[in-house]
Parts: C-alpha cells; structure tokens; sequence
C-alpha cells in the first residue's frame, strides 16, 4: 500500500497564529477518530510568527481527500480561511520510518 503525505505551511495574517494553531489543534483531535489518517502533526517555527506547519501521514490520498468532507473539517475550515494568508503544500510518499 502506497502511503500519503503532506507537508503544508499555513502563512497567516499579522497576528493570528495563535488563533489558527487553535483551530487545528481542534482539528487534530478529531483527527483522532478519522480512519486512514496515521499522523496529524501542527508544528510552529521558532523563526516565522505567522506560520504553521502541519504534517500529514495518511493511508492513501482518498482518506485525506475525505478527512476534508467531514461535516467537523468542513466547519472548522471555514473558521480557519480568514486567518490565513497563503498555503503552500508540499505532497509526499512516506516509504516508512518510526511512526509509519
């Protein structure tokens, strides 16, 4: 099985990081119960206050791809979209390491 992940850096307005952060750790818990997602990870840099990266390990692109119709991703979302500025992404295949 093909795993897949993603890298995405969450550029947000002057700031609102803290707000956004907020946002997605309430997203990574109910990450918690998604089937396919092997890792839900926010990060901030030390060196960027307006950013946050998040890190994503999921079972396949269709699991992603359906973490995001979820009605709880759906609405938090939209909650999210005005604090953020710009969304880089950077689309990876995990091969394996601890925790895949």
């Amino acid at each position: 099985m093909s795993r897949f992940g993603l890298y995405t850096k969450f550029t947000t307005h002057d700031s609102q990081r803290n707000a956004l952060v907020e946002i997605l750790l309430e997203a990574a818990c109910e990450m918690e119960a998604v089937e396919g997602c092997i890792l839900y990870i926010i990060n901030t840099p030390d060196n960027d206050p307006n950013s946050v990266w998040v890190t994503e390990v999921w079972n396949d692109a269709s699991a992603h791809q359906a973490s995001l119709a979820l009605e709880g991703a759906r609405e938090l979302i939209q909650k999210a979209k005005p604090l953020i500025a710009r969304i880089e992404q950077i689309k990876l295949n995990p091969l394996g390491g601890k925790g895949v």
